[in-house]
């Protein structure tokens, strides 16, 4: 058990409330053994339930839902044959550690600390908190790269500055991922992925419906400045005075201290600066001629979206060696100017060094990569999403509670479904048209889920990048657990919640537009 559940701390209720859910948290296996744990129950319910005929219909398909039953000789054979490829295409494995290959260059010669330090020395104390926040949420337009880099530099940045670094993960963790659905004035892939099924659900009910890939655009933007605010009081005033009884007792002597530069610390940044400078040049560069390859084919891409930001976009897919390249030559120039780099010896090293540290992390994303498959492969999920998208439609609420209750089914059905996506398909068709039946837009139904998925994105295990930021906590405090993350996050969760689903009201209330090309109400025909 972690010291941050033992410690004496304040004794308010909310301290004590956390407390017992880390304690809790904590008592649970070992991450690697609870995602093998709920395989087998996932296996031993498709059996129960494989023969239950369900009334409810499949989205996708529109045939009644079928529960299949995992452990018949088929099923287990395929199962069987399927787990080597199950693991390599998990798709954080890949991401994780090619950028980590890049990251553990530049940290392993001291590019990223002297780096930091030179940061750290011209920044007021009181504004890393929102910065990093805001860095979190720019992040999205490199898709998943905030997980394998803002998170764990934002402990970095945090002990760098003497304060808890703990504290530094949960406020990256919450602009990374709590404020997925945000964007920072630049749209985010995520924007015209959810815009493509939503058209696609609408047009169920009326196939003259189009959906702008930017629907959103206005809503998600200003709630950049509600996340920073969130996540600046709550890490503040909240997380960081809970974690001050919370001893680090990680290895110390691999962390980042404030001291001076030395004069050679300062030449191998100057020019490992200029050669990270010099490929964002000749990257621009190679980004601005109409016909450039970065871009996506015209046939990919949706109106009104720019042909470099789209999914299918080069530039898009290579957001991941881009950030291993612009780590890796800034980190071997820093270490051959500065002299902690002798030889190309010292550079396998480093990256040997950063693989080292990722073996949990390997362990864990086996069996979450195996548990996600059997899930998905019962249809469990859709059951569990396709039921509560009717009981909402059965309570026949006023439009704002069916609004809040929209919030607050994708917010629990993202416990159960990792991936923004993979939800969207499943529930989207459900509710996109019975709310359209309702007379509320498609527009206005995307941007209550977007609320409630990002909402709970930090406290569900199953997000695939859950594993991930444990080990970044037991890096730190070496008692971190699953409870230990969730408690850290709870807090941003609930709040988030309660004051972005008021922020869509308001925007509803005032009429003040959703998007480029939205609406709030749905007029047949109209």
């Amino acid at each position: 058990m972690s010291e941050l559940a033992t410690a004496d701390v304040k004794n308010g209720w909310m301290n004590r409330a956390l407390n017992t859910i880390e304690v809790v948290g904590n008592k649970l296996p070992d991450p690697a053994v609870l995602f093998a744990l709920l395989m087998v129950i996932v296996w031993g319910l498709s059996w129960l339930l494989s023969g239950v005929t369900f009334n409810e219909l499949h989205p996708r398909t529109g045939e009644s839902i079928q529960i299949i039953n995992l452990l018949s000789g088929s099923a287990l054979t395929q199962f069987s044959s399927n787990i080597v490829t199950t693991f390599v295409n998990f798709p954080p494995l890949g991401v994780v550690l090619v950028a980590m290959l890049g990251l553990g260059v530049a940290e392993y010669t001291g590019f990223i600390n002297a780096g930091l330090r030179s940061i750290l020395s011209v920044t007021p104390r009181m504004l890393l908190t929102p910065v990093l926040i805001a860095v979190g949420i720019l992040s999205h337009v490199a898709v998943d790269a905030g997980y394998v880099l803002v998170i764990p530099l934002g402990a970095v940045i945090f002990y760098a500055a003497g304060r808890h670094p703990l504290a530094g993960i949960a406020a990256a963790f919450a602009g990374v991922s709590g404020g997925f659905s945000a964007t920072f004035f630049v749209p985010s892939s995520l924007d015209p992925l959810l815009a493509g099924m939503t058209e696609v659900s609408a047009q169920i009910l009326d196939p003259s419906v189009t959906v702008n890939s930017l629907n959103n655009y206005f809503f998600t933007t200003a709630s950049t400045a509600l996340i920073i605010l969130i996540g600046w009081f709550l890490t503040d005033k909240v997380i960081e005075p809970r974690l001050k009884a919370t001893k680090v007792d990680g290895d110390t002597s691999q962390m980042i201290k404030m001291d001076a530069l030395t004069p050679q610390e300062r030449k191998g940044l100057r020019a490992a600066s200029f050669s990270m400078l010099l490929m964002m040049v000749l990257l621009v560069l190679s980004v601005l001629p109409e016909n450039t390859p970065w871009a996506a084919a015209p046939a990919d891409v949706a109106e009104g979206m720019n042909p470099l930001l789209v999914n299918a976009a080069p530039l898009m897919k290579s957001i991941v060696t881009l950030i291993f390249v612009f780590f890796l030559v800034p980190g071997i120039v820093y270490g051959y100017v500065s002299g902690s780099v002798q030889n190309h010896r010292d550079v396998i090293k480093g990256m040997s060094h950063a693989m080292s540290g990722m073996g949990y992390y390997i362990v864990m994303a086996f069996f979450c990569a195996l548990f996600l498959y059997a899930f998905n492969q019962s249809n469990l999920g859709v059951l569990m999403a396709v039921k509560g998208a009717n009981a909402l439609k059965a309570m026949g609420l006023p439009l704002a509670m069916t609004l809040v209750g929209i919030v607050f089914l994708s917010g629990l059905v993202n416990l159960v479904v990792g991936s923004a996506s993979a939800k969207w398909a499943l529930i989207g068709a459900i509710m996109v048209p019975m709310l359209m039946e309702l007379g509320i837009s498609p527009d206005l139904t995307q941007a209550a889920y977007r609320v409630g998925d990002s909402s709970t994105n930090i406290i569900t295990p199953l997000l695939p990048y859950f594993p991930l930021i444990v080990v970044f906590c037991q890096k730190y405090v070496k008692g971190s657990g699953i409870g230990t993350l969730v408690a850290l996050m709870l807090p941003y969760s609930i709040v988030m919640l309660l004051l972005w689903t008021a922020f869509l009201l308001g925007f509803w209330a005032f009429d003040i537009p959703l998007g480029f090309g939205a609406s709030y109400q749905y007029i047949p025909g109209g």
